[in-house]
């Protein structure tokens, strides 16, 4: 697949104004290296549990490389976006969403998010997976790993709510796999919450 293909840079440069299930605005944006400083900010607000499940560590930071990484985003190895709050004054990120390949050939990538703490409970992961999937989708992307503490019950309900497999475990993390093309029909079955009603809709024109 091309690096420069125009399916990519037009959903790329597309935002997803849309609420919570409490009615707070938030808008879906692809991540950007100047939201650096706000990722900074989100790993701080995150509770020491959160921060450990999340990255396998308590400490109260990361170190700079990995915020560094999470911020190298070219929209076709690395692809990544988050939720920030429209009506807050600067504009806090609240969640974000990975997925990394080893290089744009692949046709699997790895798989992270993260909710702040206060934000569970609001639909918010569905929304941004649903995000994450469409844009891997397009690339080409077929698979997603993900790499679970076998404690994070939260983000492991969230797997297999979208179908993925256990495909081994090891000591305290459990490895999972995710259809992409199947988790996308499961999110779309039912009756979905309006926020990711709006999710779909914003990308109608490339489902």
């Amino acid at each position: 697949m091309e690096a420069s293909s125009p399916v990519s840079e037009d959903f790329d440069d597309r935002v997803i104004h849309t609420r919570l299930e409490d009615g707070r605005a938030i808008c879906i944006r692809a991540v950007r290296p100047d939201d650096e400083e706000r990722l900074r900010e989100g790993v701080a607000l995150m509770s020491d549990q959160s921060r450990y499940l999340r990255f396998f560590t308590p400490a109260p930071t990361v170190p700079d490389h990995v915020i560094e990484r999470l911020v190298d985003v070219d929209g076709h190895r690395h692809l990544a976006w988050g939720a920030i709050l429209s009506d807050d004054p600067d504009h806090q990120a609240i969640g974000v969403i990975h997925a990394v390949r080893p290089d744009e050939a692949s046709r699997r990538a790895e798989f992270a998010i993260t909710v702040l703490d206060a934000f569970h409970g609001q639909g918010l992961a569905r929304m941004l997976s649903a995000v994450l999937l469409i844009h891997c989708k397009l690339e080409g992307v077929a698979v997603l790993d993900a790499q679970v503490l076998l404690e994070n019950r939260p983000a492991i309900r969230l797997l297999r709510s979208l179908g993925a497999e256990q495909c081994r475990s090891e000591d305290s993390v459990g490895e999972y796999a995710l259809d992409i093309a199947g988790a996308l029909e499961t999110l779309q079955q039912g009756d979905q919450p309006s926020g990711l009603k709006q999710v779909f809709a914003a990308f109608a024109d490339l489902l």
